[in-house]
């Protein structure tokens, strides 16, 4: 086999470099090791390899695996099967939540003039029909409304005012506080993110919709201009999407063909341009 670095490969990795190193920050940030990761790592080329390049009709074997992923023969069989165990774990109060909030978003009921979430009533007992207590139940009758508005408090998803109305203070499932919470949605959304641009730059079946605008040589009031215009328009579109979603998803729930997932999200970043970061070291 060639060991030539070929233009492509080269150009992959150049790209796979720019993509890890945040990555390798939070890391760090969180000890984890290159000796630990390394091992989480080989046992995804492992099992990728495994479940994504079988042959047709012929029975994968650890050479073939070893011969595609470079993971050593031996690592291959005790990894194949084996894995590390990291379960990827939703937190309960996701799955509820999130439902709760698109319900909020997406419920004429529930809006205002504007189309946007209205302060609810805390208990149904002070509005049946329009009541926070009412928006929970509709959703589960398993978890008590008290105890979600209490870990929206402490995760900064809501608030109360002297009324006794409850606030959303976030238009999606993403909380200000919880560390379970956060890392559940940066391994969803990145992992949804990367499938759709590596999708397309393989050229599969499906071309995603993976899109965005960048510019250069902007002054930092004109980051904040266009972050708050990116904001606005992004969080309308994300409403939109999510009414017609979560009508489907009402009609959808008992078709047995009900079988697919979505995921639809905007970003917006910036960061100093790396030549006025060098020139800004060497003027030290």
């Amino acid at each position: 086999m060639s060991t030539e670095i070929s233009k492509g490969q080269l150009l992959i990795a150049s790209a796979l470099k720019r993509v890890l190193r945040p990555f390798i920050k939070l890391m760090l940030a969180n000890d984890l090791t290159y000796t630990f990761v390394i091992d989480v790592i080989k046992g995804l080329f492992v099992e990728v390899a495994d479940k994504e390049f079988a042959l047709n009709n012929k029975r994968q074997t650890d050479s073939r695996i070893s011969l595609m992923s470079g993971v050593h023969r031996k690592d291959v069989r005790r990894l194949r099967g084996h894995n590390l165990e990291i379960e990827e774990v939703m937190p309960a109060n996701v799955s509820l939540g999130s439902q709760i909030i698109a319900s909020w978003n997406a419920n004429p009921k529930y809006l205002n003039e504007e189309g946007m979430p209205k302060p609810l009533q805390r208990f149904a007992a002070d509005n049946l029909n329009e009541s926070f207590e009412g928006l929970v139940r509709s959703i589960s009758t398993d978890i008590h409304p008290r105890a979600v508005l209490d870990e929206w408090l402490n995760l900064g998803i809501a608030t109360i005012d002297d009324d006794n109305f409850v606030h959303l203070t976030t238009d999606m499932f993403i909380p200000q506080e919880g560390f379970e919470e956060k890392v559940f949605y940066f391994g969803h959304n990145l992992h949804d993110h990367a499938q759709a641009a590596i999708s397309n730059v393989l050229g599969q079946h499906v071309s995603f919709l993976e899109r965005c605008v960048h510019y250069d040589t902007l002054t930092k009031p004109s980051i904040v201009e266009i972050g708050e215009v990116a904001k606005k328009q992004g969080m309308k579109t994300l409403r939109e999407v999510n009414k017609i979603a979560d009508s489907l998803a009402e009609k959808d729930k008992n078709n047995a063909r009900a079988n697919m997932r979505m995921t639809y999200g905007i970003y917006y970043y910036y960061e100093p341009m790396q030549d006025e970061m060098e020139e800004k070291r060497k003027s030290k």
